[in-house]
């Protein structure tokens, strides 16, 4: 069986520099500290937070610091997520005088920034994402009256009214092709609405790089997280090219009967996926299926 790895595939920056505080951290600071917290999932991949917790990490929830049911002090340590946080919880941690660490991915602190300059200057914000992702909360909490859509019909059903003036941001794994639909409408109908992307480039070349390899296999494996933004996108942008498309967490996700009468498999993963889990997979599709299904 011949695997073929997508051109673009797996950790992204963000992800490796918020992965790689928290092993510093484990070296340098684990006795220094009552508590080491992570708040929420650092990166959105389950086995990546696993591993932080069997190393010392624990995980804070946003609900029970503004519910009150944890309590910090200077002798807590806290890293804030890749994905960010929202206003109301930076100030908590702030008050608290832990210790703290912000793991926030440079293109998300980038959007929270522009909003609050578009904010300033009186412009009205509209905001093309998933309102329920974590991201997107955190950024949208640094502002005031927001209007948020999470597809391009949404968008054009929205009354634009010509005399405000308006500025568009993206979440960081928003679909950069329906992000390009949006953009055009924009410019063709309106002149009034000042727009923002830092749709994330890592993002970006995965998404055409899945694309390709779709086109060029049998079956496609999206390595990623359920609750991953971005893996989720690239299942779905797989499928639109080739039906044969599955996204698993693991190798025990396999499913044998996918991979009867096929000779080429791809494989990518999301921005969150370690390569271990990657070459788990490799190793797994070699060492049993090509025995046990002569494939």
């Amino acid at each position: 069986m011949i695997i073929k790895r997508a051109e673009k595939m797996g950790f992204c920056f963000g992800v490796s520099g918020a992965v790689n505080l928290c092993e510093k951290i484990i070296k340098k600071n684990n006795s220094l500290f009552e508590n080491i917290y992570i708040l929420g999932m650092l990166v959105h991949n389950k086995n990546v937070v696993n591993e932080l917790v069997l190393k010392g990490f624990k995980i804070l929830l946003e609900e029970d610091l503004l519910n009150g049911k944890i309590n910090l002090s200077p002798k807590d340590l806290v890293v804030i997520r890749a994905h960010g946080t929202t206003k109301e919880i930076y100030n908590i941690l702030k008050k608290s005088n832990c210790k703290l660490y912000d793991a926030t991915c440079i293109f998300v602190e980038k959007i929270r920034k522009a909003l609050i300059e578009a904010e300033e200057k009186g412009n009205e914000i509209l905001f093309i994402g998933d309102k329920f992702h974590p991201e997107v909360k955190g950024i949208i909490s640094f502002g005031k009256n927001i209007k948020i859509f999470a597809s391009y019909e949404e968008f054009i059903n929205f009354k634009i009214d010509e005399k405000v003036s308006y500025t568009l941001l993206t979440q960081t794994t928003f679909n950069k092709e329906i992000f390009f639909k949006i953009k055009d409408y924009i410019v063709v109908n309106f002149k009034n609405i000042e727009i923002y992307s830092k749709i994330c480039g890592a993002t970006y070349e995965r998404q055409r790089a899945v694309e390709k390899l779709a086109s060029e296999v049998e079956l496609v494996l999206v390595v990623g997280d359920k609750t991953s933004s971005n893996s989720k996108k690239l299942l779905e942008l797989s499928k639109n090219i080739n039906e044969n498309s599955h996204l698993i967490e693991d190798k025990s996700q396999l499913d044998l009967n996918w991979f009867k009468g096929i000779s080429m498999v791809g494989i990518t993963a999301g921005a969150s996926t370690p390569e271990k889990i990657i070459i788990e997979i490799e190793k797994y599709i070699r060492g049993n299926l090509d025995d046990k299904h002569g494939l």
